[in-house]
């Protein structure tokens, strides 16, 4: 775990700390000059990122500063030699420094301690926006 003071010009008192993250993940400037407080959130939080990193589609942001991840996976049965599509849910923490995400993103999430009962990953990064609100089977 890296950790970094990070100055964007201010001095004394309006200095605001933030987590470098590592990984080669970046700190969002929203994250550094921003003025939300989120404990649950690892850049200005004390959350560590340890563990898995997964890549999905946002499915749902109806929850606050939560999101629904949805994992599109093959699985391969053996005595018809075939795959079958198969998918998962996973609940992820969303930093105020990622708002703007949207049903369809593609983002990349990093495994912390469990912030409540279904929430185990943070959103460290959005890969991509929607290009269309269907739903489909996004390993193809």
């Amino acid at each position: 775990e890296v950790v970094s003071t990070q100055s964007t010009g201010k001095t004394g008192k309006d200095v605001r700390w933030t987590k470098n993250v590592g990984l080669g993940i970046k700190t969002p400037i929203e994250a550094i000059q921003g003025t939300y407080i989120d404990k649950k959130c690892h850049f200005p939080g004390d959350v560590a990122i340890r563990g898995r990193l997964l890549r999905g589609t946002v499915r749902s942001m109806k929850m606050k500063r939560t999101l629904t991840l949805r994992r599109d996976y093959l699985h391969y049965i053996k005595k018809y030699n075939r795959f079958e599509k198969r998918h998962k849910n996973i609940s992820a923490h969303v930093s105020p420094a990622f708002l703007d995400l949207k049903q369809g993103d593609t983002v990349l999430i990093g495994q912390c301690r469990p912030l409540s009962k279904t929430v185990r990953f943070n959103v460290l990064k959005v890969i991509a926006t929607a290009a269309s609100d269907k739903k489909k089977f996004a390993k193809f």
